[in-house]
């Protein structure tokens, strides 16, 4: 069917202006970029929805990060034992709090202590529902953009071994103070989303190899919207990259009508407790009961990964241990309400 296809353009082409243009480009490259925004499609659901909760380390930020160094009492193991204690069905292994992670480098945990979490967590009869690292794809610097390509091909392989399903990774500027405007040193749009694509194809080429989803994360400044974080994964045109839909992070007048969107694209979710910035979750708490109806109207079957978050010169104490609970039942209790 494709090589009549072929040929019949082949055809086509030697008669009209067509023909040219595929002489000087090529028609592999021609008809690539006529099929790649149409190459990926929502993901295919059956069954109805199924929906399991997680708890995204980062939540323990504070009391993880000094265990990473070093220091500290809390661990990734401890976190477990309090995931399974609150009933969690699974936790989301951020790779900034294994030991060996290195900002900017590629380090890696060892196997043994890989190996030792994955069984505490099935012990406790918890699932990895994910990790993630950091990177930066907005930058002009090839060479950074090069080794952040490098780590996430090194966590991939990580994930493999944890059982983790999906690796998180960015697609917007993490970088304090900057925007992608900023960081990109003057290119177009355009020219950056081309240059994300490329750095997050060859990562999902190497996730193919083991298995793992490649999730792109709105969580910046250049996928403001559903439609910019489509129109990357279809850019990126691989059955192994979809979307992590962070509900604290569209910058739309309406971020619900962007997790609609979104949703159907999700390999996996970031559940916020408000979809207007951590700087909002007193003012603009997120609706539940809107949040739920989105995510079961879209036949979504896996996990939902919550992520609580401190404020920046907050002036009440952050306690995770008491938040991610409460944060938890009211999620269950919403969804329970909606599927009785």
């Amino acid at each position: 069917m494709f090589e009549a296809s072929r040929r019949n353009l082949l055809k086509t082409a030697t008669l009209t202006p067509l023909g040219s243009l595929a002489a000087s480009v090529g028609l592999g490259s021609l008809l690539a970029s006529q099929t790649a925004a149409a190459a990926i499609t929502p993901v295919k659901r059956v069954g109805g929805p199924s929906i399991k909760f997680s708890c995204n380390a980062y939540s323990f930020a504070r009391m993880l990060g000094g265990q990473a160094k070093g220091k500290g009492s809390f661990s990734l193991f401890d976190l477990a034992d309090f995931c399974a204690k609150v009933n969690f069905d699974a936790f989301d292994a951020t790779g900034y709090y294994f030991p060996g992670y290195e900002k900017d480098g590629v380090g890696v945990p060892t196997d043994q202590y890989i190996y030792e979490l994955k069984r505490h967590a099935f012990n406790l009869g918890l699932g990895i529902s994910g990790t993630g690292v950091g990177n930066n794809f907005t930058t002009a610097d090839k060479a950074g953009r090069a080794r952040d390509v490098q780590r996430i091909k090194a966590w991939v392989e990580v994930a493999h071994k944890l059982g983790a399903p999906v690796l998180r990774v960015f697609a917007d500027t993490q970088m304090r103070a900057e925007t992608w405007q900023s960081v990109s040193k003057g290119a177009t749009r355009d020219q950056v989303e081309e240059w994300i694509a490329n750095d997050i194809r060859e990562c999902a080429n190497h996730a193919a190899k083991f298995g793992v989803f490649i999730g792109v994360q709105n969580h910046g400044d250049f996928l403001k919207t559903a439609d910019d974080q489509i129109s990357l994964i279809k850019r990126v045109d691989s059955p192994w990259c979809g979307a992590i839909v962070d509900t604290g992070y569209y910058r739309a007048p309406d971020p619900y009508a962007e997790m609609v969107k979104a949703a159907p694209y999700a390999v996996n979710w970031q559940i916020k407790q408000s979809p207007n910035g951590v700087e909002n979750e007193k003012t603009h708490p997120i609706d539940i009961k809107r949040l739920m109806k989105i995510v079961l109207d879209s036949g979504y079957r896996g996990y939902l990964p919550i992520e609580t978050l401190s404020q920046r010169g907050g002036s009440e104490p952050y306690e995770p241990l008491k938040l991610v609970p409460a944060f938890l039942q009211e999620l269950r209790a919403e969804l329970a309400r909606q599927t009785a």
